[in-house]
């Protein structure tokens, strides 16, 4: 059986998207696990005054080349970066880096997206269907391409409760949508949106259906697979656990829970929490690109790349582990301690973002106003607000995703190729992973010592303490204002004191005939 590393020796491999999270560790899985591989092309825009060949070496100077670093420090050279705009006609290539890839290209890796929700479908039509679009006529003019390589998400046709490999009929045409809207000012666009996507809840899961359907139409001859993935998190193993580099999804949640910020969320307990490592997308994304291309399937083969359906966890469950990995391992300067609770109740939830996140928020800008600072904690808490809305759909409900071709792929590797290329997410921990998880958002998003974890510990005894003391004094607030007053209240409070005493007299009594 074919080494996947022994196919890809020697090969010119171009990659969109690569200096995004996913981009990036698939440049690194390369460079490390097939290093007889020839180029890698990437294609890049210039970005905040940053050059394209400035984004690419800031990015190859992260940590996650650390391992690459150790055995190639010459790997760079094997980096070529192209100028690319993909908003732009043509996606802006020069016509002699037009013939550059054309002449030597041989695998397409499309990992380049907008994966926000609330992005104006103008916009995410641009990004999401329109450069696929010609990306794909660049890739027809390719002469010794094997393979291309699509990667969308699992949620593409969430309005389904079952989602089959299979590429679904579009929503709308997308030629014919993309003709409607080029003659459209942004406010009309803005105001027809909602119908347009219909029951999908954003302007991303509708682009990414649409671009599935344009692969499937205009990819004529080419050999085509198409990566699902669903909500992509931190590394399982590799190239080490718990990397990650953002605060998209889940790790801008964990953190906000981890900071004591987060005190309520909408979900439901019991819903499957479908996180995908992001190693284990790249690691199935790179044994398509190499099966595509050696066994040349008569259609585009799509996987679904989830776990809900062979290694089930849920949201019930990631809470627990989140509050009490937090707890072991603080984040510094958490503005309280970590106690974040799930809810799939409307009021309930509405009534503690009410008294744990408002009450708090404003109380501590009046502090910060008194003190002349400017007041940030409302902002921050109407933002986390807007993040946590936009989960709410993906966090309140399951999907039954069909698995067979993930499966029949991993049934083609060599046992070899299954350690190196590892996707079988029936071995994964979620416990240690997600432990793992928020330990990496500690150390690569907000770039924290562990050896601080003692002094963040006293931190958090210090909010403990303060919670008593204030806990204290209210209580005491409440008796002096309310029932002190009141003979009513005072038979009620009697009350119910003589009834927590009875029954912690008659359960000493039962422990002691019980003995």
């Amino acid at each position: 059986m074919a080494c996947i590393s022994g196919w890809y020796a020697g090969k010119n491999v171009l990659i969109t998207g690569a200096t995004g999270f996913m981009g990036k560790v698939l440049v690194e899985k390369l460079l490390r696990s097939c290093p007889e591989v020839k180029a890698l092309y990437l294609l890049v825009r210039p970005k905040a005054g940053q050059s394209m060949q400035e984004r690419v070496q800031d990015m190859l100077k992260c940590k996650l080349f650390d391992r690459v670093r150790e055995d190639n420090p010459e790997f760079h050279q094997k980096i070529i970066p192209i100028s690319s705009e993909l908003t732009q006609p043509g996606l802006a290539l020069s016509s002699d880096d037009v013939k550059k890839l054309t002449d030597c290209v041989n695998i397409v890796f499309h990992c380049a997206a907008t994966i926000r929700f609330d992005e104006p479908l103008k916009h995410a039509l641009q990004l999401n269907v329109i450069a696929t679009q010609q990306l794909l006529a660049l890739a027809q003019q390719m002469q010794h391409l094997h393979a291309f390589i699509h990667i969308s998400t699992a949620y593409a046709n969430c309005n389904r409760r079952h989602i089959d490999e299979v590429i679904y009929p579009p929503p709308v045409e997308p030629k014919k949508l993309i003709d409607s809207l080029e003659w459209m000012d942004d406010g009309i666009v803005r105001d027809i949106t909602p119908r347009l996507i219909g029951d999908r809840p954003n302007t991303y899961t509708y682009t990414k259906a649409l671009a599935e359907c344009v692969v499937q139409q205009e990819s004529g001859k080419l050999n085509v697979g198409i990566i699902r993935p669903s909500i992509v998190g931190a590394s399982w193993q590799e190239p080490f656990p718990g990397w990650i580099d953002n605060f998209n999804g889940p790790s801008g949640v964990f953190i906000a829970a981890g900071k004591g910020i987060l005190r309520t969320m909408r979900a439901s307990n019991d819903a499957v929490a479908d996180l995908i490592p992001v190693d284990v997308v790249i690691n199935l994304t790179l044994a398509a690109g190499w099966y595509t291309a050696v066994h040349r399937p008569k259609s585009a083969l799509v996987y679904n790349c989830t776990t809900g359906g062979i290694n089930p966890f849920h949201w019930g469950e990631i809470e627990h582990h989140v509050m009490s990995t937090f707890k072991r391992n603080p984040l510094e300067q958490a503005f309280r301690r970590p106690n974040a609770n799930i809810t799939s109740n409307y009021l309930i939830n509405q009534y503690w973002i009410l008294v744990s996140h408002k009450f708090p928020a404003l109380i501590y800008d009046l502090f910060l106003r008194l003190s002349g600072q400017k007041p940030q904690m409302m902002r921050i808490f109407n933002r986390l607000h807007k993040a946590i809305g936009l989960l709410e759909y993906f966090s309140s409900q399951d999907w039954d995703w069909n698995s067979d071709n993930m499966n029949m792929l991993l049934s083609q590797l060599s046992p070899e190729d299954r350690k190196t290329f590892n996707f079988d997410v029936r071995q994964l921990n979620w416990p240690e992973y997600i432990e793992n998880y928020c330990i990496g958002t500690k150390k690569y998003v907000l770039n924290e010592d562990m050896s601080d974890i003692p002094a963040a510990r006293q931190h958090l005894r210090k909010l403990r303490n303060i919670r008593y003391t204030f806990n204290t004094l209210l209580l005491v607030f409440i008796w002096r204002v309310f029932i002190a007053r009141s003979q009513m209240a005072r038979n009620i409070w009697y009350f119910v004191v003589s009834l927590c005493f009875k029954f912690l007299s008659y359960f000493k009594a039962s422990s002691t005939l019980t003995n």
